[in-house]
């Protein structure tokens, strides 16, 4: 297997710390806000990768955390006029719901700042004590970039003087405009928290290290993590400087691997709140499958850039339906759980930095060939069970195909009416085993004045939109 390393920029063949253990850390949500397509993007991705990994036989250990302190947070709590507690449970539940539409699973750890404090206080112990770190008279600490010899080495980057302007904090006290919080005094009645430097709160980037050591590091390794990732906007300074607070504060670095997504962009722009076209998930999942979504937000190279647009989000959904066409043609049959050369294929594409193109052309091959092949067999039965054992995989590997053929062709009905169709094939039913033929056949025409049409099967009587 071979990632893309952001920080090296090559691919590098994947070798975990632990032959068959691998430790992922991906930046989360700060949770003040709706989900946007961003937030989606980095979701899928990084499922995606540890999907494939599980895939390649290792075992994984997927930390993403959750940012539930923050100023926009707490900014957002007094415009409300709410705790801080409610508005964070609000968006992380959210979050959690709108993830579960795309087929995005739960990680193993979602550690939360809030839960991590003592672990910050006992990082920024570690950098005061080995000078990496001063407290200024105010009651703030900052870490202090002069004293790391690394520091920029991560991002590659050349701090000009817009770069220090833009850093340049209100406190006069810092050794250097590019030092930057650890912890942040707070002199007012506004949410701060108890700790060994005076009442405050956490800079945000010491709380990925600060977690990261928590849970996922362990003596003598080089790295704390394997892989560490994130969107591209994080590399700098979020992850320089979460590189810089790990590597000073203890013996190992961060991350053995860095993988960065790209941005979301409509209308050729990146996607922002500035610039008023942000594109929040609720509403695209108010519109769209949350598969269809998926599918889209990862039929792009997840290093790429990704312009969103409707036109292109049809055309892909148009992808997925022959996914489910076949699954349809299939219904009822089970597969067998021999390994097949196109799973074989399939793995090797994704394990190439999860070339995606790859995997998708492999899939339209194979969706194109098992469809002759019915068509030569003219029976279900005579298909070979491998084409089910394909689609099973994809569905594990890549998270396609995941639902009911059938009920994947509802979307766009209202529940009402979804009821009210269900309710008449029950009554179909019945009218049919009376043997009341003429009942049955005017309920059949009342379900099909819906936009629907009608499939009777072994297993029962489906429907979908037309």
């Amino acid at each position: 297997m071979t990632i893309y390393d952001s920080v090296q920029k090559t691919k590098r063949e994947f070798i975990p710390q632990e032959s068959d253990k691998v430790s992922l850390y991906v930046c989360g949500p700060t949770v003040y806000d709706d989900a946007h397509l961003g937030h989606a993007k980095s979701a899928l991705v990084f499922d995606l990768l540890t999907r494939v990994l599980k895939a390649e036989g290792y075992d994984v250990t997927y930390a993403r955390n959750i940012t539930d302190i923050d100023d926009k947070i707490i900014n957002k709590a007094s415009q409300n006029g709410k705790e801080i507690k409610e508005i964070t449970d609000f968006y992380t539940e959210a979050y959690h719901k709108e993830m579960e539409k795309l087929g995005v699973k739960r990680p193993d750890l979602e550690p939360k700042a809030t839960e991590s404090l003592e672990a910050m206080f006992e990082l920024i112990q570690k950098l005061i004590d080995s000078n990496h770190a001063y407290k200024t008279e105010d009651g703030d600490v900052y870490f202090d970039t002069s004293s790391d010899s690394e520091y920029l080495k991560l991002s590659c980057r050349i701090q000009d003087e817009d770069d220090k302007k833009q850093r340049v904090e209100s406190s006069s006290q810092k050794k250097n405009s590019a030092d930057f919080a650890l912890w942040k005094s707070v002199k007012d009645d506004s949410v701060t928290f108890d700790s060994p430097f005076g009442r405050g709160r956490p800079g945000w980037h010491l709380e990925c290290s600060a977690m990261i050591e928590k849970h996922l590091a362990h003596k003598g390794r080089k790295f704390a993590v394997d892989i560490h990732g994130g969107g591209a906007d994080l590399l700098f300074p979020h992850h320089e400087n979460e590189a810089a607070q790990t590597r000073c504060a203890t013996d190992h670095a961060l991350a053995n691997y860095w993988m960065h997504n790209g941005f979301v962009n409509i209308d050729g722009e990146k996607m922002s709140k500035s610039l008023g076209n942000s594109f929040f998930l609720k509403d695209a999942l108010k519109v769209y499958d949350g598969e269809v979504l998926r599918f889209y937000l990862l039929s792009t190279h997840y290093r790429s850039n990704f312009n969103f647009n409707e036109d292109d989000l049809l055309a892909s959904k148009k992808r997925l339906d022959k996914i489910y066409r076949l699954k349809k043609r299939l219904f009822g049959l089970t597969h067998n759980n021999e390994k097949t050369e196109f799973q074989e294929n399939l793995l090797k594409a994704l394990n190439d930095d999860l070339n995606i193109s790859a995997a998708l052309a492999l899939i339209d091959e194979m969706l194109s060939h098992a469809n002759e092949t019915l068509d030569a067999a003219g029976k279900h039965k005579e298909l070979k069970r491998d084409t089910l054992s394909n689609l099973a995989y994809i569905e594990e590997v890549l998270g396609f195909g995941v639902k009911n053929p059938y009920e994947y062709f509802q979307w766009g009905v209202n529940e009402e009416t979804k009821a009210k169709i269900e309710t008449l094939i029950k009554q179909r039913d019945e009218a049919k085993k009376a043997k009341d033929f003429a009942t049955s056949d005017n309920i059949r025409d009342e379900i099909l004045s819906f936009g629907v049409s009608l499939m009777d099967t072994p297993q029962g009587t489906f429907w979908e939109r037309v």
